[in-house]
Formats: structure tokens, C-alpha cells, sequence
């Protein structure tokens, strides 16, 4: 279970694995999205950064975030027919970064009311252990990337496009595979939206707005002068530093351009920064996931830029676009019960390998399967069904 840094709602699946010879065979039972209340979504909006928060609201926020995560999971045990384990990723409120370190991570949605209304044991704060071996804490879904794409020939990439992009490259030439944050991709798109029409859309819906829009290349090039994008990986970034504010910022320096042209200058940026990197890494095959291929300007701006790449989406390999992350903490709460590091240490830039998250118990005694040995070297994933 994960809500991303588009902050919109709970993406869900069950994944029933089962171990052979080497391999993880995850069979998906269901794979579901349930968007937050409007008034939990305004709430929690408006305790993002850069705005301040209280204690108070803090404590509020983990509670009614985890209430909501309590009740997408009961439905979802109710539809698959049953679970051993639950994976709660929560809600990334802050990602406490100074230049290529990070120093901490906070998310809402205390697992317990997970737990007692389900009576099913809880793997939760995934992250942190990562970070205090020193990695970034993400892109945790390497793990998955690198099981899943292991087949495929040549140098391939998985890329998601949430509120933020990040790219896992399987075989880049220094050799093991690298993963971090390329920046933006749904959160600048989400602001220009949620500015041009106010509020009534929170997104570009099917990318019209920016499909109506012009590339405004003086504003682009504001943009993509960034200092992040110049870090060298592994590095990570989220709505800390690109949020509604940052882009009124940087159109304080362009006034007068259309929301329309602003919309579509946004999207252009999401689609160069990655095929910036897609490029740097001599990427031919990239495996799309996430909330932004449901924009089909979006993709189609990636498709212009990515000549002679083959652009393909995880559905082909059996994780929906849309809960692809919700499977890899199903796969990361696996990992932990079975004794197994959960993070892909040359991807995070953790010292090396790390058991993930804390448990906690559920309606009886914990009982965990024995811990195996050595890790599966690939995923196969079937059965995805809503």
C-alpha cells in the first residue's frame, strides 16, 4: 500500500508470492486505487511544504492518513479473500535533503489502525533504515525494477512518473544498476493545472491543457537551470522543492504567458529532464509506470524525444501503470518477512543491503516463515485483475 508524492489517493494490490528455483512468482490478486476524501486531500495539501505545520495537525494527519489506509485495506483483503502480510509505505510528508544527502524522512498513516482493524500484521517506515545506512531511502521500487526487467536484453530502464520521476537503469556501463529521482514529473503539471483553472481540475486531465498549449522555450530554459538536475545519482528530490510555489516563482521572471503554454512548457520540462537521462545512460528500452502515462501529451512529448528507444509501459510485464508501486511494497514487505534486504544498495547509495521497515503485530502472536537463504534473483508477475 502507497500514497505517492501526487498526494492523491491509496493505490492497493495483493500479491500472492510464491519462491521457485531462484525465481519470485508473484501472482496479482487485485490491484485497486482509492482516492482520499476531498477534505482529507485539502487538509493534507495544505500541511505540504512550504507551508508550516503543527503538531497538532501532525498528529491529526498520521491518524486520519492511517484510518483511510485501514479502511482501502479491509476492502482489499475482503475482495482478494484473505492476507498474511501487509506493506504500508504511508504518506511521504517530508524527504529532509541537503544537496545529495538526506538526513531524514517523515511519512503519515500510523500502520497500528492498519493492524487492529484487520487483525493482519503490518511491515511499515520502510525507508529509514535505508537512510541511516546511509542511502537516500529511494527510489525503493529498484528492488522490483531490477527483479523485473532482469530478462530484457540490452540496457534497459524503468521509469515512473509520479508526482516526482525516478529512473532505475539496469545495466548502466560503470556496471551495477543505479536508480534516483530525475525530477518533476506530475507535481509542476499539477500546479499549472490547479493555477489555470482554479482548483476545479487538480490535474491535466488526458494532458488537454497543455495539447492546447505552445513550449514556452525562454521559460523552459529557467527551468531546466535548476541546480538539482546537475547532481550527480544517486540522488532524490520531491515536493519540498517542486511545489506551486517554485513554479510562481519561476514565472515571476516570464509574466504574461498563457496558463495554457505554461501547462505544456511544464510537461515539456518533465519529458527533457528524463529523456536527458535516458540519453546520458544509452538507454534502448524504457518501461513506463505511473500516473503520468495516462497523459498522452506527456507521452507523447517522451516519445518525440526518445527516437529510436523503445518506450513500452510495466503492464507488459504485468504490474499496472497505475498500482506498479503498490506491488513493490508488496514485494519489500515479502522481502522483509523472509528475512531479505529490501533496498538495491548500489541504487539507494545505501553501505549495503538492509532488512526494511518495523512490524507491527496483528490480531495474534507474530509468526514469520523461516528466513531463506539468499534472495530470488528475478520477479514474474500474472494474474492483475481489478
Amino acid at each position: 500500500m502507497i500514497s505517492g508524492t501526487s498526494h492523491d489517493g491509496i493505490d492497493v494490490a495483493v500479491v500472492d508470492f510464491a519462491a521457485h528455483d531462484g525465481v519470485l512468482h508473484g501472482t496479482v490478486l487485485h490491484a485497486a486505487s482509492t482516492p482520499y476524501p476531498d477534505e482529507l486531500r485539502d487538509r493534507l495539501m495544505s500541511a505540504l511544504p512550504p507551508e508550516s505545520l503543527t503538531l497538532a495537525e501532525a498528529c491529526a494527519l498520521d491518524t486520519l492518513i492511517g484510518e483511510a489506509f485501514a479502511r482501502a485495506a479491509a476492502d482489499a483483503i475482503d475482495r482478494a479473500g484473505g492476507a498474511d502480510l501487509i506493506c504500508s509505505h504511508g504518506q511521504t510528508v517530508y524527504h529532509w535533503t541537503e544537496g545529495r544527502r538526506v538526513l531524514g524522512t517523515l511519512q503519515f498513516g500510523q500502520p497500528a489502525w492498519i493492524a487492529e482493524r484487520t487483525g493482519v500484521p503490518v511491515v511499515a517506515d520502510v525507508r529509514i533504515r535505508d537512510i541511516a545506512a546511509g542511502g537516500q531511502g529511494a527510489p525503493l521500487v529498484a528492488l522490483m525494477d531490477t527483479m523485473l526487467l532482469a530478462d530484457l536484453p540490452g540496457r534497459p530502464a524503468a521509469l515512473n512518473l509520479g508526482g516526482i520521476a525516478n529512473m532505475t537503469v539496469l545495466r548502466p556501463a560503470a556496471g551495477a544498476p543505479i536508480a534516483y529521482d530525475t525530477g518533476p514529473a506530475n507535481a509542476l503539471i499539477d500546479a499549472a493545472a490547479i493555477r489555470a483553472t482554479g482548483g476545479r481540475l487538480r490535474f491535466d486531465m488526458d494532458g488537454a491543457l497543455a495539447a492546447a498549449g505552445t513550449v514556452h522555450p525562454a521559460l523552459l530554459g529557467r527551468l531546466l537551470a535548476e541546480p538539482y538536475y546537475a547532481l550527480a545519482a544517486p540522488k532524490t528530490t520531491g515536493k519540498e522543492l517542486f511545489h506551486a510555489e517554485y513554479l510562481d516563482k519561476m514565472l515571476g521572471d516570464h509574466p504574461g504567458i498563457s496558463d495554457v503554454d505554461v501547462a505544456a512548457t511544464v510537461t515539456a520540462l518533465t519529458a527533457e529532464t528524463v529523456a536527458a537521462e535516458v540519453r546520458r545512460y544509452g538507454v534502448d528500452t524504457l518501461v513506463a509506470s505511473g500516473g503520468g502515462c495516462a497523459n498522452p501529451t506527456l507521452m507523447a512529448m517522451l516519445a518525440e524525444r526518445l527516437v529510436g528507444v523503445r518506450l513500452t509501459t510495466s503492464a507488459e510485464f504485468g504490474a499496472p501503470t497505475e498500482t506498479k508501486e503498490a506491488i513493490a511494497f508488496a514485494l519489500i514487505g515479502w522481502q522483509t518477512a523472509h528475512g531479505l534486504p529490501g533496498n538495491a544498495p548500489s541504487c539507494t547509495g545505501a553501505e549495503g543491503g538492509r532488512i526494511l521497515g518495523a512490524i507491527v503485530p496483528g490480531a495474534g502472536p507474530l509468526r514469520l516463515p523461516q528466513p531463506l537463504a539468499a534472495p530470488p534473483a528475478a520477479l514474474r508477475l500474472s494474474g492483475a485483475r481489478q
